[in-house]
C-alpha cells in the first residue's frame, strides 16, 4: 500500500522527534519515498543525516536554497500526504493562522491535500483552550488529527500528550492514502467482543469470539474521520485508545441498556458483538461444588439488534453478524429479512478468531465476498455500508 508513495514527513521541536527517525525508516523500508522538512527547533534533537541515511532521500531544513529558489511550493506540489510528525502547539497554530515565517509553516500553507497531524506536548499545552481551537480548525479543514495518548510524558507530568505507537501512525497513513476522510461526519455505534453470563461467582456462558473484527472496524471507522463509540464486552486485544467513547458492556442486559441509549445519537449501527442468547435463569450466588450430575435452566436473552430495529430511523443504516458453522449464506440472509436490517456478514465460526479472515457481505441486492486481514476486512465493510 506504501510502495512509490511520495510522503513528506515534517518533524518539529518536541522530545518525540526523535520517533519520527523510526517512522521514516519504517515508510521507507516499506517502500515509500520520504522526503523530510525539519524545523530549527527539531534540530535540537534530531539532525539531518538522521533522515537522509534512513530516507536516501533529501533533508530541508532552509527557506532559500541555491538548489530550489522555491521549496515550499516544490515540496508541496511533491507529495502524495504531508504528515506532521509530532505536530507542537506551534506547528498547528501556525498552520490555522495562515502564518508562514519558515519553510515548513510556508509549505503547509501551499500544500492544497489535508494533512495527517500527530501532536504530541505536554499534557497543559495540549489541553489548553487555544491548541484545541486549532485541532479543531484543522478538523473543520478537513485535516486529520491523530490524538495523542495518556500516560507518563517527558516533562514529568502524566496526562494526555504522548506520542503513539508508530504502528499507529502508519495505519493513520495506510488509511489517509487510501480512503482520504470519507467518513467525515458519520457517527457509528459498534459492539464487540463476547458477552458473559454468571452461572455461578466462578463459571460463565460465553463464546470464542475475539472481538478483533468490532475493534478493527472502530479503528477503521475512526481513522476514516467517523465519529465512533465502541460498546464491548470481553475482547482480546487492546482498544484503540483514539475513539470517542468506549462503553464495556459485558453482560447482554448492560450491552442492551447501552445500544438503547446510544442508539438515537448514531448514523449507524454495527452489531459485531457476539452475543449470549441463552443466559442462567437463576445465577447462584455461592460457587456449584463438584457432585453429580448438574442441570441448569437457561432462558433467552433480549434480541438486541431485533429490538433496535425498532426505533430505526430513515437515516439509519444496520449491520448485523450472523456466525455459521454451515449454510453461511442462507442463514444470513434469513436474518438479514427478519430483523430488516441494511446489511449482514457472514462470518465462518471455523476460522473465528483468526487475524485473517473471509467473510460474505449481503444485502438485500447482492453478496459480496470479503478475504484479508482484519484490518483491511473492516475497510472493505465500511465502504460497502457506505455505498448502500
Amino acid at each position: 500500500m506504501l510502495k512509490d508513495q511520495k510522503i513528506l514527513l515534517c518533524v518539529t521541536g518536541g522530545i518525540a522527534a526523535y520517533k519520527a527517525i523510526d517512522l521514516a525508516s519504517r515508510l521507507h523500508k516499506a517502500g515509500a519515498k520520504v522526503k523530510t522538512v525539519l524545523t530549527a527547533n527539531a534540530r535540537q534533537f534530531v539532525t539531518p543525516l538522521n533522515f537522509a541515511a534512513i530516507t536516501s532521500e533529501s533533508v530541508h531544513t532552509e527557506m532559500f536554497t541555491d538548489a530550489d529558489p522555491i521549496p515550499h511550493i516544490s515540496l508541496a506540489d511533491w507529495a502524495d500526504l504531508v504528515v506532521v510528525a509530532p505536530a507542537t502547539a506551534n506547528v498547528m497554530a501556525k498552520a490555522v493562522h495562515g502564518i508562514a515565517d519558515d519553510l515548513m509553516s510556508s509549505m503547509l500553507l501551499a500544500h492544497t491535500k489535508p494533512i495527517l497531524w500527530v501532536p504530541a506536548m505536554n499534557v497543559n499545552m495540549y489541553s489548553h483552550p487555544a491548541t484545541q481551537d486549532n485541532i479543531n480548525a484543522l478538523r473543520v479543514r478537513g485535516h486529520h488529527i491523530l490524538e495523542p495518548m495518556t500516560g507518563m510524558l517527558a516533562c514529568g507530568y502524566e496526562g494526555k500528550g504522548k506520542y503513539p505507537p508508530n504502528d499507529e501512525v502508519i495505519r493513520a497513513i495506510e488509511t489517509y492514502l487510501e480512503h482520504t476522510l470519507d467518513l467525515t461526519g458519520f457517527r457509528i455505534l459498534i459492539t464487540a467482543g463476547a458477552t458473559v453470563e454468571a452461572i455461578d461467582p466462578m463459571r460463565m456462558i460465553t463464546n470464542r469470539s475475539s472481538g478483533k473484527t468490532g475493534l478493527a472496524l472502530a479503528r477503521a471507522a475512526k481513522l476514516r474521520g467517523a465519529g465512533v463509540t465502541l460498546i464491548h464486552a470481553h475482547v482480546t486485544q487492546s482498544i484503540p485508545y483514539y475513539l470517542d467513547k468506549v462503553l464495556k458492556a459485558e453482560t447482554v442486559d448492560i450491552m442492551h441498556k447501552a445500544v438503547q441509549a446510544e442508539l438515537k445519537n448514531h448514523d449507524w449501527l454495527i452489531m459485531c458483538a457476539a452475543v449470549s442468547d441463552y443466559r442462567p435463569a437463576q445465577p447462584k450466588k455461592q460457587k456449584i461444588k463438584k457432585g453429580k450430575d448438574l442441570t441448569i435452566d437457561l432462558v433467552p436473552t433480549p434480541d438486541i439488534l431485533t429490538e433496535a430495529t425498532k426505533h430505526k430511523t430513515k437515516r439509519q443504516k444496520f449491520i448485523g453478524f450472523a456466525a455459521e458453522t454451515n449454510d453461511h449464506a442462507a442463514n444470513a440472509r434469513d436474518k438479514l429479512t427478519r430483523k430488516g436490517l441494511d446489511m449482514i456478514i457472514a462470518n465462518d465460526l471455523q476460522v473465528a478468531g483468526a487475524d485473517a479472515t473471509e467473510v460474505l457481505a449481503i444485502t438485500t441486492k447482492e453478496s459480496i465476498p470479503i478475504k484479508g486481514d482484519k484490518l483491511d476486512v473492516a475497510h472493505q465493510i465500511l465502504s460497502i455500508i457506505l455505498s448502500l
